[in-house]
């Protein structure tokens, strides 16, 4: 059944980044697959229509789509309050783990990860997971890569970060995205393009 989720997803560009079983369900965490996944969404109607929410809505249309398909529940982040608990899932699958930087680190996608939604299934259905975090081996030059150490593992300086990217930028981080996650070797292996993470950088701030 992962298989066939799978197949589905990557046709939109999407594949299974982790899966959760409680309760005879099955919890399968969707997110982008690379590379190819921005020029996909940026022909969309929902990243040209000029309305707001345009990723999220791409996403609960296609995600949407594959629930009727697989007759499975469709999640989002944004879906709330109570909002599902997509972190903790994360955790759970053995996919991604806390990095250094107190940010989630997957083990295809580094510190690029990101969940457009979710699907629950019926049945028990697990996948193969890692037991040892990449972190653990790693150098971890994320933890030296922000120009203002707004990053820690049980902190965010949400306001020195926004002044960085909107004064000098030294680090190109508002057009190339995070320097604490363009830092993690994974990341630079997974083929996320600059655009996309701009296209994010806009929405942290709020244009």
């Amino acid at each position: 059944m992962i298989e066939q989720i799978r197949a589905a997803a990557r046709l939109d560009f999407l594949d299974v980044f982790g899966s959760v079983v409680k309760d005879g369900e099955t919890v399968l965490l969707l997110g982008p697959h690379e590379p190819g996944f921005w020029p996909h969404v940026t022909i969309s109607v929902e990243l040209n229509d000029g309305a707001p929410n345009p990723l999220d809505r791409w996403s609960k249309r296609v995600i949407g789509k594959l629930a009727k398909s697989f007759a499975a529940d469709a999640l989002f982040p944004s879906d709330g309050p109570p909002y599902p608990p997509f972190i903790s899932w994360a955790l759970a699958s053995q996919q991604a783990w806390l990095a250094p930087v107190g940010m989630l680190v997957h083990d295809r996608a580094g510190l690029m990860t990101s969940y457009r939604g979710a699907l629950r299934i019926k049945g028990q259905y697990t996948r193969t997971s890692l037991e040892l975090s990449p972190c653990v081996p790693c150098a971890k030059p994320c933890k030296t890569a922000c120009p203002v150490d707004a990053l820690s593992e049980t902190s965010y300086d949400v306001e020195a970060c926004k002044t960085h990217i909107l004064g000098p930028d030294s680090k190109n981080c508002r057009t190339m995205g995070c320097a604490a996650r363009r830092a993690c070797p994974i990341s630079q292996t997974y083929g996320r393009l600059p655009e996309q993470s701009a296209f994010h950088m806009r929405a942290f701030l709020g244009e």
